[in-house]
C-alpha cells in the first residue's frame, strides 16, 4: 500500500510538473562548442505546429569551467524550409529555472539546471524546423556534459 501510495504522489508530481514547464516536443542535443568552419556541431528538429501555439525554448546544461566564460546558442528558425528568423540565446539568461546547482570553489564553477529563456507564438499552421549551434568565448577549461536546446508547448 505504502508503495502504491508512493507512485501515485510521485505521478502527481511528474504530471503537475508539465502543466507548469508544458510538454517537451523535442531539443537540439548540441552538447558541444562550435569552434568554426572545421568544427561546427549543428542539429536541428523539425514539428509541425499550429498557429497560436506557444513554443518555450529552454535550456539544458551541466558545464564546469575556471574564471568567466559566455555561452550562445546561434538558431536559425525556418517555416516549410523558409528561413524566417535567427535567434541568439544566452542560456544563463533566464527568467525559470528548474534544478539549478551551482557552486564555485576556488575558482572553478560547476554549474547545471534547466531554464526557460524566451518564447515564441506561432503565426501559422506550418513546418517549422529549427537548426542551432553552441558558441563559447575562449575558455580551456570549459567542460560540457550537457547542452541542449529544449522546445516545450
Amino acid at each position: 500500500m505504502k508503495k502504491l501510495i508512493t507512485i501515485i504522489i510521485l505521478s502527481i508530481t511528474l504530471i503537475s510538473c508539465d502543466a507548469i514547464t508544458g510538454v517537451e516536443l523535442g531539443r537540439l542535443p548540441i552538447n558541444e562548442v562550435s569552434t568554426g568552419k572545421d568544427h561546427k556541431i549543428l542539429k536541428e528538429f523539425t514539428v509541425d505546429l499550429k498557429k497560436g501555439d506557444e513554443i518555450g525554448i529552454w535550456s539544458d546544461m551541466d558545464m564546469q569551467y575556471e574564471g568567466d566564460v559566455t555561452l550562445t546558442f546561434k538558431m536559425t528558425m525556418f517555416k516549410n524550409e523558409n528561413r524566417i528568423a535567427t535567434m541568439d540565446i544566452d542560456p544563463t539568461d533566464k527568467y525559470v529555472t528548474i534544478g539549478e546547482v551551482q557552486k564555485t570553489i576556488f575558482g572553478k564553477t560547476d554549474w547545471s539546471f534547466m531554464g526557460k529563456n524566451t518564447k515564441l507564438t506561432i503565426d501559422e499552421d506550418a513546418t517549422y524546423t529549427f537548426k542551432g549551434i553552441l558558441v563559447a568565448s575562449q575558455n580551456p577549461t570549459l567542460q560540457l556534459h550537457k547542452a541542449e536546446v529544449v522546445f516545450k508547448r
